[in-house]
């Protein structure tokens, strides 16, 4: 009965090592695909994370899953999640976890090569202008791309203060007239 329930130790190094290659796999991928992987998810986009997570989730238990082996691997997951949380703290180590801000759309203009860079399609754009009620592009500042994939609007009317764009890939893109003084 409790072989149903319990793990020996190579099976819960394996469990752990598992975890770990998987998470680092993952983060990577994401920041190869860019931060738009994950941030809206069409329903087939849905149906394939969760076929990928059954997949993951199979080969880290291993062929017989037992109820321990499921907890340490949901406790490396989360302990994973939480050093990389802390990470993220760290000014300088950001980069390697996120990827920075990018603009997208400059005044009137779409940045084609940062579209292309962030596997963004116009498309997205568009549809995220409707969304903040932008009816005309003359309407818009900048459109930035976050590091969360979600997609902010910046309209016109106001000037930009300079910390807004800090760390924004292709701010000095944006025109001149829209953003105050450094």
């Amino acid at each position: 009965m409790w072989a149903e329930y319990g793990l020996d130790w190579i099976d819960a190094i394996r469990v752990v090592v598992s975890c770990i290659v998987f998470y680092g796999g993952v983060l990577l991928l994401v920041r190869v695909l860019g931060q738009r992987t994950l941030a809206s998810l069409s329903s087939f986009d849905l149906a394939a994370i969760i076929a990928l997570g059954a997949v993951i989730g199979r080969a880290i238990l291993g062929d017989t899953p037992t109820l321990f082996a499921g907890l340490l691997g949901l406790a490396t997951l989360l302990v994973l999640q939480a050093l990389t949380g802390q990470i993220r703290r760290i000014k300088g180590a950001t980069r390697f976890v996120n990827s920075p801000a990018i603009v997208l759309m400059a005044g009137n203009d779409l940045l084609v090569d940062n579209l292309a860079r962030t596997h963004v399609v116009s498309d997205e754009v568009y549809s995220t202008l409707r969304r903040a009620g932008v009816r005309n592009t003359s309407e818009v500042a900048c459109v930035i791309l976050e590091p969360t994939g979600q997609i902010s609007v910046l309209k016109r009317g106001e000037l930009i203060e300079p910390e807004i764009l800090c760390g924004v890939v292709g701010a000095d893109r944006i025109p001149l007239e829209l953003r105050a003084a450094e």
